[in-house]
């Protein structure tokens, strides 16, 4: 019989960049999504990659960038408005067809917004949507992008 493992969405994330070849990780800690960044600091060194801290998220996504430039497999991690201070990058990114894997851990909203008791009732995925605009349909240069989601297929 196989042994569970009980883990988190964000640490298998990276798990699985790295298992599919990711040899740099770029990025900038901000929760969510800052598990993707300690996993990848764990694991990088061990499998010959290398893992960088910046300053901020701007740099993480260009240094990101500049290694899968240079031939490495590459991902950053980010969060919510991440995603909005990366997206001139993200640009240039499609512009030049610079391969690279961004991990968009999302902030849950709740599902009746009005609600006044400061305890929703549910979540939803809130930044899908956003980031579905942002990457398939870059206001750049207009190329398709893909964005996978556990809440449903590929697109």
């Amino acid at each position: 019989m196989a042994r569970e493992v009980i883990t988190t969405g964000n640490e298998h994330a990276s798990k699985a960049a790295i298992d599919a070849g990711a040899r740099f990780f770029g990025g900038y800690p901000i929760t969510p999504s800052s598990e993707v960044m300690h996993v990848a600091s764990d694991l990088l060194p061990k499998v010959g990659g290398k893992f960088i801290q910046m300053e901020d998220e701007i740099a993480g996504i260009s240094v990101a960038l500049g290694a899968s430039m240079s031939g490495v497999k590459a991902y950053t991690a980010t969060s919510g408005p991440g995603i909005s201070l990366k997206s001139e990058q993200i640009g240039l990114g499609f512009i030049a067809e610079v391969p690279l894997v961004i991990i968009n851990v999302m902030r849950g909203g709740p599902f009746n917004r009005s609600s006044d008791t400061g305890f929703p009732g549910g979540y939803r995925p809130g930044a899908i949507p956003d980031t579905r605009g942002l990457c398939l349909h870059h206001t750049v240069c207009r190329k398709p992008g893909r964005v996978l989601h556990p809440d449903g297929p590929g697109i």
